[in-house]
């Protein structure tokens, strides 16, 4: 993959795979409403289309290996759109069981992904997962954060949950930044000159990973609070945790891949 489209296609890819991750592999589906799967699910169908789309730009014509990452990625958009279309329909336990498979699908696309990168496919690996659990929290974060103005009673467990989730995901997004190295790295993608500039890019993702885990920190000890605007304040702070966090995986991830 390359250029600008090949960073976004690799950020969509890992908020959907991240995303659909938390929601079907935790207990949610027995916590939340099926509105709660709709809300999420639709967005992630989006991006997971827009995905589709940046990975169908990026790829190098004739690359076989390649190819497979387009072939995924419509796969991942197929099943995404699929289990939201069942969960309108009221097919539940269908909606699930397609959500579920949406699982390893996605992370064989983010595998195929690290394939494309610049570094050992190890590291590259790793790379791309750290930033799916980072992006997926965020995000599954941010929308359970919101259901709680539609179902009052929900307990904090989940949105507990996902906090502490966000707090792992920061710690391996921190590890994931330093393993890409700081030095120079030759990058012909144009998302903004101040990312393709030295080697200030790492320098700036690492400052929005810190940060974000500021605000998880900040986020978790909002919620220890006993009323109701507790979990509005602690959105709040998740709306800001979904800027640096994205602004994180994009700075890196235009060092991701070879220039």
């Amino acid at each position: 993959m390359r250029g600008a489209s090949g960073v976004m296609a690799l950020v969509l890819a890992e908020t959907v795979a991240g995303g659909t991750a938390l929601a079907f592999v935790s207990p949610l589906w027995n916590e939340v409403r099926p509105g709660f799967f709709k809300l999420t699910g639709s967005i992630l169908a989006m991006l997971a289309i827009g995905a589709w789309a940046s990975a169908d730009g990026a790829i190098v014509p004739g690359d076989g290996v390649e190819e497979w990452i387009t072939r995924l990625a419509v796969g991942v958009a197929a099943l995404s759109v699929a289990w939201v279309v069942l969960l309108f329909l009221r097919a539940a336990t269908p909606a699930r069981i397609v959500g579920l498979l949406c699982v390893p699908v996605s992370l064989g696309l983010l595998a195929a992904m690290a394939g494309a990168g610049r570094q050992p496919i190890a590291a590259s690996l790793f790379q791309v997962l750290a930033g799916a659990a980072l992006l997926g929290a965020v995000t599954d974060g941010l929308l359970l954060g919101h259901w709680y103005l539609t179902d009052r009673g929900l307990p904090r467990a989940p949105i507990n949950r996902l906090t502490t989730a966000l707090l792992i995901a920061v710690a391996l997004a921190t590890a994931a930044v330093v393993s890409g190295g700081f030095d120079p790295v030759r990058s012909q993608v144009q998302v903004n000159p101040l990312l393709t500039t030295g080697a200030l890019a790492p320098w700036i993702a690492l400052g929005m990973v810190a940060t974000t885990a500021l605000i998880a920190v900040i986020t978790r000890i909002a919620l220890r609070g006993p009323r109701t605007s507790a979990v509005q304040a602690a959105t709040g702070f998740l709306y800001l945790a979904v800027v640096t966090a994205f602004t994180a995986e994009v700075a890196v991830k235009v060092r991701f891949l070879p220039g």
